[in-house]
């Protein structure tokens, strides 16, 4: 077989194949390091104050680069448009987010049948260990920062009271509010009015300030594209070992000739002379 394989068209076609096959293992390796890229901004950029309006727009999808990202906005809370959370951890302690819709000052309007002039973000404006004596929400222009963080999944409220909601998801407070919503929320830092801090911070109270740190992404793996860095390495070794098969088959039919295995016997067997 070695001899069949030293012929030049197949050492021609073991250089093209080792071609084929690198190009794959390259592709394998860019798959893998993609595996381990981040798609989280660094917290060198989100730890910076940037105004919303230069982040995320209305209708806007929230993109992995701005998942934890500390932002700005003015505009007023609609103290008829807030819901609990329920089953939210703090200091060991469960309680209650108590989220607020905040009407978003110098914003473009959404355009459709279904949309309204006045856009909102949710925010989570503090922590309850009870739903008596909630805090109303601030009164005038609020002046807030906080941290944005993408709208979780809506689900079943299963027998919750009036007025909470299972998640904090933006597409379910869309129908509730009956108003235009980001499609993300805002963890409240602090809010200004008129100078004065006004924040869950600030007030002695039920309400306590939410403990959100900067978005952590170092140990999550793309699964997906080590699957497809597999994909290319076995790619590689088909190509591979295509060319042997092929050089293999090449050998056998040089064998089956050599021998005459495929002789044509339609005249039948070749005589027997018998042994004198």
């Amino acid at each position: 077989m070695l001899k069949t394989a030293l012929k030049p068209k197949w050492i021609a076609a073991l250089v093209f194949a080792l071609i084929v096959a690198a190009a794959f293992a390259l592709l394998g390796q860019w798959q893998f390091s993609r595996s381990l890229q981040k798609d989280v901004a660094p917290p060198s950029a989100t730890e910076q104050v940037t105004p919303l309006l230069e982040v995320l727009a209305p209708g806007q999808t929230m993109l992995g680069s701005m998942e934890g990202q500390l932002v700005s906005v003015a505009g007023e809370f609609d103290a008829d448009r807030q819901v609990l959370v329920p089953a939210r951890v703090q200091d060991g302690q469960e309680g209650h987010w108590v989220v607020t819709a905040l009407k978003v000052k110098d914003v473009a309007p959404l355009t459709g049948v279904a949309a309204s002039q006045d856009v909102v973000i949710p925010v989570a404006r503090g922590w309850v260990a009870a739903t008596q004596d909630i805090p109303q929400a601030p009164q005038g222009l609020v002046s807030l920062e906080g941290r944005l963080l993408n709208s979780e999944g809506p689900e079943l409220n299963r027998g919750l009271p009036e007025g909470q909601v299972q998640t904090l998801s933006s597409a379910e407070l869309t129908n509730v509010w009956d108003v235009s919503t980001y499609a993300a929320f805002i963890v409240s830092f602090n809010e200004v009015v008129d100078g004065k801090e006004v924040g869950a911070g600030a007030q002695e109270g039920a309400l306590t300030p939410i403990t959100v740190t900067a978005t952590d992404q170092n140990n999550k793996i793309n699964w997906l594209n080590i699957f497809y860095s597999i994909e290319w390495v076995l790619f590689a070794g088909f190509a591979v070992f295509l060319w042997w098969r092929l050089v293999a088959d090449d050998h056998r039919r040089e064998q089956d000739a050599l021998f005459d295995i495929d002789a044509d016997f339609d005249d039948g067997p070749p005589p027997v002379t018998a042994a004198h």
